[in-house]
């Protein structure tokens, strides 16, 4: 990736404008009043920030959320040590049909809307999942990560980093039930054996920024959503009270939360999951560092009782989290000619 195709030009520039405003940032919430030194006032002003971002914005940055400066540093060098190795190196732990984990780009599948480059692994190694999205199939499969050769710590990094990703997950999953009205762990329970993954993701510069998007807009499947990003910027945010695109402006050391379908299915629509983009850069490289927090594939999705009654009725009917992630998986790599399966598919 670098150079633009014509092909490729002439196949997109018919895209509308894409229309940007920085006005307003998603909120940015200080995570410090979880230390033991704040008090209850303290954790439930912070309670209320978290609900307030969820239901207004989908979409919220942390700072002061505990993790190792050094382990993300870390990640981001051997993402860029990766991502500069050969296009014929990198494609020796191509993803595919059979395992969705690994190396992939715009070439691979076959999606031109994307200007990017990836690399996918689960924190469970391996991973369980449905072998196919068919009602009637029962059978099982393991997802087992590939590892390169090269750079030899790549796999102790993603390891490291998952692992601690799974920590802020869990801790804001937390303040996201206490927001609900729920106890705080009523969600942990749907993440045993969870099928959460993280990413890498590099979107080499393209000196045609205004035809292309490193990620066209979509919303997320998971439960929650944690990104960690560079100082390049790229991703913009659809704001709800006005269908606007935000850019979101890059803190240092922050992270970038966002709900996903689970997330808005259990909450019955309190929280919504919101559309979101990526947009390239002429002149920079950009790395970004999702991780996909999913419960796990034997959850049953739906509506938390908890939080329906007589004048709020549940609105979806119940889905299974492994089958509705293996839809996903399987159109990911192939053009099935129909939609992605989508939460609202399930609304009642």
């Amino acid at each position: 990736m670098g150079e633009v195709d014509p092909a490729f030009i002439q196949a997109i520039e018919h895209q509308p404008k894409l229309d940007i405003t920085e006005a307003e940032g998603i909120p940015l919430i200080d995570l410090s009043p979880l230390n033991s030194s704040n008090t209850d006032a303290d954790l439930s002003s912070l309670v209320t920030e978290i609900g307030d971002a969820c239901k207004n914005w989908g979409f919220f940055q942390v700072i002061n959320h505990g993790m190792p400066s050094k382990c993300r540093e870390r990640i981001e060098l051997v993402a860029r040590k990766f991502f500069a190795l050969s296009k014929e190196e990198k494609k020796k732990v191509s993803k595919d049909e059979v395992n969705p984990l690994g190396y992939y780009d715009t070439e691979l599948t076959k999606n031109v809307r994307d200007w990017r480059e990836v690399f996918d692994f689960t924190l469970m190694n391996p991973a369980i999942i449905p072998a196919s999205p068919e009602p009637e199939d029962k059978e099982l499969k393991q997802l087992i990560n590939q590892w390169p050769e090269y750079p030899p710590e790549l796999r102790d990094a993603c390891e490291e980093y998952a692992a601690e990703m799974e920590k802020q997950a869990y801790k804001l999953l937390e303040l996201i039930a206490l927001s609900l009205g729920l106890p705080k762990t009523r969600l942990n329970g749907f993440f045993r054996d969870n099928n959460s993954y993280a990413r890498l993701n590099h979107y080499p510069p393209c000196h045609v920024p205004h035809l292309v998007l490193g990620l066209g807009r979509h919303k997320d499947g998971g439960a929650v959503t944690i990104l960690a990003q560079d100082d390049v910027g790229g991703l913009e945010v659809k704001r709800k009270t006005d269908g606007e695109w935000i850019f979101v402006k890059p803190t240092p050391n922050a992270f970038i939360v966002n709900v996903g379908d689970v997330m808005q299915v259990w909450s019955n629509d309190k929280y919504e999951s919101v559309e979101h983009r990526v947009m390239v850069n002429s002149e920079k490289e950009r790395f970004s560092f999702p991780f996909f927090f999913s419960p796990a594939h034997s959850t049953w999705v739906e509506p938390l009782e908890e939080l329906i009654n007589k004048d709020n009725p549940a609105k979806y009917k119940a889905y299974n989290w492994g089958k509705f992630y293996a839809n996903r998986r399987r159109s990911n790599i192939k053009n099935l000619g129909v939609e992605n399966i989508q939460i609202y598919h399930f609304r009642i």
